[in-house]
């Protein structure tokens, strides 16, 4: 028998369960047309309610009425200090230069970096401190423009996780384990609740340059994967130079009306394969085109600012105007928001002080101070922040002591991971509210820890997603984003 024709007629057990009516091509259909209607598919979970749900969702989800429709994560990546930024701890000033007791760091792991150190010099923070706002939240005079929105906000200030490096941690925080391969959290809300725009993307990336000068730590389209889920949820990176998704232009010679005949015939020829095989990848490919195709229209309008009011510009800063700043990803982030895409990630880089903290840190806060107080206000004024969840953080923390030399006037920090600080602001989140609490060195968490599990778990919970229920079959386990430990949403800041 010719071989192309016996692969053909064999009988797999992907093929044998793609034929059967459970879980067909129809019957797929159907659940997500009868989802999107509210109406529950036969045999879904009962004690799941019929919520109208996204296109591409899962049937029964979301689980429960979701305070938020969409998210948008504004990750800081390298480690924006605590210290220097939101945990005040004024009794420093009188340890300047003294050991680290050993009582307060009781043995913990060090990073290379520091671990020779004969001295663990307590650096305290040079930069003043006040409280804003009718909450009284203490913040550094290094975010002006966050201190005038505290009142929107809930700051966890006892976040903590295991991971010590950069690139264990963001992975960590991004996907729920250390190691690489898993899916991300965009990726999970992409899976679970599918997609509210079908000419954009669910999941949207960018990741603009800083304004430090200093090396910045890589970071890699992994942290955007989907993992063992299906392809079509992986995040799509939005570009600042050239066209803004790789090749959404058509080349030379072929108009639209080329473009489409010939996705016509790729994906017949695709449909036959998966007529064949059952491969759920062949259906991710089809969408895949299917979205570029539509993406050709949908994102060149997204990147066209020039319509937007001089007061929102002006709002969110100069820099706004310089594409491929974290003040343009914020206005880009709203405009995403308005057309309902359902988790918009920006990574903004070079947060990693180990020397020149006076010169790095102001810096790095100037590129997204105002933009991220531009970006809620600009949401609240637009009725968007009611139904749009809003997360700002970085991976880990950083040292009460002193990374190499110590001086009044400059200082570095290392790595922290028992204690740093994520705020919350939006739909489903109470405002002006702070949880937890650090000991007088800003080391250890005294009161509410809340772990990264727990911080994921609270941004399903806001989108209506039981995070226990949540599951992917990959290697024989049931796969979760937030791991098989008991973690929890963060109660005290839901609203």
């Amino acid at each position: 028998m010719d071989p192309i024709r016996e692969n053909a007629q064999v009988e797999t057990r992907r093929s044998f369960f793609g034929r059967a009516g459970a879980m067909s091509l129809g019957t797929v259909a159907l659940a997500d047309l009868l989802a999107r209607e509210g109406i529950a598919f036969p045999g879904a979970d009962p004690a799941s309610p019929a919520l109208p749900n996204g296109a591409g969702g899962l049937p029964g989800l979301p689980h429960f009425a979701p305070k938020a429709k969409r998210a948008i994560y504004l990750h800081m990546n390298g480690g924006p200090s605590q210290i220097d930024l939101f945990d005040y701890k004024p009794k420093m000033d009188e340890q300047f230069d003294k050991d680290l007791p050993d009582s307060i760091r009781k043995g913990q792991r060090l990073t290379t970096m520091t671990s020779g150190q004969s001295r663990f010099p307590v650096a305290p923070s040079r930069y003043k401190f006040a409280q804003h706002g009718k909450s009284g939240m203490w913040i550094s005079e290094l975010l002006p423009w966050t201190a005038k929105i505290v009142d929107e906000i809930a700051l966890v200030k006892t976040t903590w996780t295991e991971a010590i490096n950069h690139d264990p941690a963001v992975t960590y925080i991004c996907t729920g384990n250390q190691i690489p391969g898993r899916a991300s959290l965009g990726s999970w809300l992409s899976y679970g609740l599918g997609a509210m725009n079908q000419d954009l993307p669910a999941f949207v990336v960018m990741t603009p340059s800083w304004s430090s000068k200093t090396s910045a730590q890589a970071i890699y389209t992994r942290l955007w994967s989907a993992g063992f889920l299906p392809s079509k949820h992986q995040g799509v990176a939005l570009r600042s130079v050239g066209d803004p998704v790789l090749f959404l232009s058509n080349p030379s010679g072929v108009d639209r009306s080329v473009r489409r005949r010939t996705l016509d015939a790729i994906n017949r020829l695709n449909q036959k394969e998966y007529d064949s095989f059952a491969d759920p990848e062949t259906q991710a490919r089809i969408a895949q085109y299917e979205m570029a195709f539509r993406m050709q229209t949908s994102v060149p309008e997204l990147a066209d600012i020039s319509n937007e009011p001089k007061n929102i510009l002006d709002m969110y800063g100069p820099d706004v105007h310089k594409p491929g700043t974290f003040a343009r990803s914020a206005l880009l982030a709203r405009r995403l928001a308005e057309r309902d895409v359902r988790f918009v990630q920006i990574f903004h880089r070079g947060w990693d002080q180990h020397g020149n903290l006076a010169g790095d840190l102001p810096a790095q806060c100037k590129d997204v101070d105002q933009a991220t107080y531009a970006l809620i206000t600009d949401l609240k004024q637009r009725g968007l922040l009611d139904d749009t969840l809003v997360i700002w953080g970085g991976e880990f923390g950083r040292t009460i002591y002193c990374q190499g030399p110590l001086s009044r006037e400059n200082y570095g920090r290392d790595h922290h991971p028992k204690c740093f600080p994520v705020w919350f602001a939006g739909g489903g989140i109470k405002k002006g509210v702070v949880h937890g609490e650090t000991d007088d060195f800003s080391y250890n968490v005294v009161q509410d820890p809340v772990h990264i599990h727990d911080m994921n778990a609270t941004i399903l919970h806001c989108m209506g997603i039981d995070h226990r229920r949540l599951s992917f079959k990959s290697q024989g386990l049931d796969m979760r984003l937030t791991g098989v430990l008991d973690q929890n949403p963060v109660q005290a800041i839901l609203a």
